[in-house]
């Protein structure tokens, strides 16, 4: 008897956690057990003055603009021994059900509000995008697929290669799992080896050719572990973390023969505005890690860009660098819908084929959806059809947008019966710009990729869709799907009639391979560039002509590393802060 109490008092008490964690749902307050330095930007208090910073409440050894994929790991580290203050323009994601669920994944992409954890923005080619705004940055809105770069891609940095991999495992031992291969990846997975992409390596993080399987930063369970869990390793007495703080510019001190950054100005969640200010001390940095669109942006608000575009928009000149939003890259990335008779688990990347040929195929299946999410449109990953590509380009006014969404909204569940094959370009050498079209931080900027510009890029795409096309055809997946081998037009029709980005469409789109590549373009959010190292960084990520300056994000890159960036760049904000920290403090580092 007493072992029938004990199991009905268990049960009650799982009734009774369960119902605790219920109603925390959603509440921003859940996670502050464990992250007792968040808090909101309002409860910062300005109490110093860019002229007198030699010590006190509200001064800090490092500034770190960006609470994203980098900067978790970054400020996470440099806490160890120093004042750090990370400030994050969106929220927190622990209690976010549409970051925190895999089958909700698709859901926090098309959230198009003023507190979704993503950012959408259209190109100037027609394409839509995203951006992260939320604690953890990209780590929260994408597909979860982890994989390390090549070795030719870190010495191509110039990175030490032991520190390197010494800083990926304390990513991986926090965050990074094994995934449960889902049937239609298997049934890619067989079909890549089929069609040549070999050998089979197995579950691997590395970046070697042939297929393999890759780690992943949901669980067992489906739910989503972001850079924002690696603060948990800081140093809770020196880290702060204000969430909702959007910074408006950098602030120099414009005396001396090089300009010196002295601290941030940023707005809180009231629209309050508020200083923080660096130490007085010749190691103090501000470190940018915006990512690839908030990091050229924010140097062009605070002065430093292209002088005749600074002018223009009345922006006093800081330093004069033709370079800054220059040399901007997207991996361009097509997709196969394949339609199943069968019923399709959901899942994200979990099976990778890396060629020689400089692409990259990978795969995703089903649609899924939980109850407590919000119901929108499905973003880039649907097999919906929509009209706007029809839409001359100057008729695509934000009312067609938001009509676009509207009619996409609720759609039958069989419409996501299915598998998608991805196709993505590797090292594109198409390259566009990011310019300013006004000086409110919180609007996006004008971005601009120029998709396969480079006719070696698109003779790529044309060489990744015909193998992406035999996996479609081969026995694999036909005996998954339980579908007839179909011909390459009605293949790539399915595919030319969902409406992915905003690029009219042509009679060809079937008939030309090129053509396809061209119209049915879509992002994977592996855009880079714009702050180069050599013109707007040196080697070591330090702004070029001014003091007090880093940068430590995608944005320096000149391509996307390995078949997808999350571990690299979460493996930069560790490695960059432990370089730093030795080259300050050598052994008594402690790292």
């Amino acid at each position: 008897m007493a072992s029938v109490g004990a199991v009905k008092l268990f049960f009650c008490f799982v009734l009774w956690l369960s119902n605790i964690l219920s109603s925390c749902q959603g509440k921003e307050n859940f996670y502050e057990y464990r992250y007792p330095f968040i808090r909101r930007a309002s409860s910062f208090s300005t109490s110093s003055s860019f002229s007198s910073s030699s010590g006190g409440d509200n001064v800090y050894d490092y500034i770190i603009v960006g609470g994203g994929t980098a900067g978790c790991p970054l400020a996470a580290t440099l806490s160890q021994n120093f004042s750090v203050l990370l400030l994050e323009r969106g929220g927190v994601p622990f209690s976010n059900s549409n970051v925190s669920f895999l089958q909700n994944f698709h859901i926090a992409l098309a959230d198009t509000s003023p507190t979704s954890a993503s950012q959408f923005f259209i190109s100037t080619d027609g394409v839509l995008n995203a951006r992260a705004r939320v604690l953890g940055g990209g780590t929260c809105i994408n597909a979860g697929f982890y994989t390390r770069a090549s070795a030719r891609f870190i010495k191509r940095m110039g990175w030490d290669a032991k520190l390197v991999n010494e800083s990926y495992p304390w990513v991986e031992k926090q965050i990074v799992h094994r995934p449960k291969l889902a049937p239609w990846q298997k049934a890619v997975r067989d079909s890549l080896l089929d069609i040549g992409v070999s050998p089979f390596n197995g579950f691997t993080y590395d970046h070697i050719y042939g297929t393999k399987i890759g780690g992943t930063i949901f669980d067992r369970f489906g739910r989503r572990h972001t850079a924002a869990e690696l603060l948990s390793s800081g140093n809770p007495r020196k880290l702060t973390v204000l969430i909702h703080a959007s910074v408006q510019k950098i602030v120099f001190d414009t005396t001396g023969k090089q300009p010196k950054s002295v601290g941030v100005i940023f707005k809180d969640e009231n629209g309050d505005q508020h200083q923080a200010v660096l130490v007085n001390k010749a190691q103090s940095e501000i470190i940018l890690s915006c990512g690839a669109i908030g990091t050229p942006q924010m140097l062009l608000l605070s002065g430093i860009g292209p002088k005749a575009d600074l002018k223009k928009l009345n922006i006093p000149v800081v330093l004069n660098n033709k370079f800054v939003g220059k040399g901007m890259a997207d991996n361009p990335m097509n997709t196969i819908f394949v339609p199943s008779n069968r019923p399709v688990e959901q899942s994200l990347i979990q099976t990778v084929g890396i060629t020689k040929k400089g692409v990259y195929i990978e795969a995703s299946s089903g649609f899924g959806q939980s109850s407590d999410s919000i119901h929108c449109h499905h973003g880039i990953m649907s097999a919906e059809i929509g009209q706007l590509s029809t839409i001359p380009p100057k008729q695509r006014t934000p009312e067609a947008v938001q009509e676009y969404i509207k009619n996409k909204r609720n759609l039958p569940h069989e419409a996501f019966k299915g598998g998608f094959i991805l196709e993505k370009i590797a090292n594109p050498i198409s390259t566009g710009e990011l310019n300013l079209i006004n000086t409110n931080v919180d609007d996006n900027p004008s971005v601009t990729f120029n998709y396969f510009k480079h006719p070696y890029d698109l003779q790529r795409c044309v060489e990744g869709i015909r193998m992406a096309t035999k996996i479609v055809q081969s026995e694999h997946v036909t005996n998954f799907t339980r579908c007839n081998k179909e011909t390459v037009d009605k293949i790539l029709n399915m595919s030319v009639a969902a409406s992915v980005n905003l690029i009219p469409r042509h009679t060809n789109d079937t008939k030309s391979m090129e053509q396809f590549c061209k119209d049915t373009v879509i992002t994977i959010w592996h855009y880079h560039g714009g702050c180069h190292v050599g013109k707007v960084v040196n080697p070591e990520h330090k702004v070029l002509g001014v003091h007090g300056l880093r940068i430590v994000d995608g944005s320096t890159f000149s391509e996307s590393p390995g078949t997808n960036p999350q571990a690299t760049v979460m493996m930069m904000g560790r490695y960059m802060a432990v370089k730093i920290l030795r080259e300050r403090l050598g052994r008594a580092a402690g790292i």
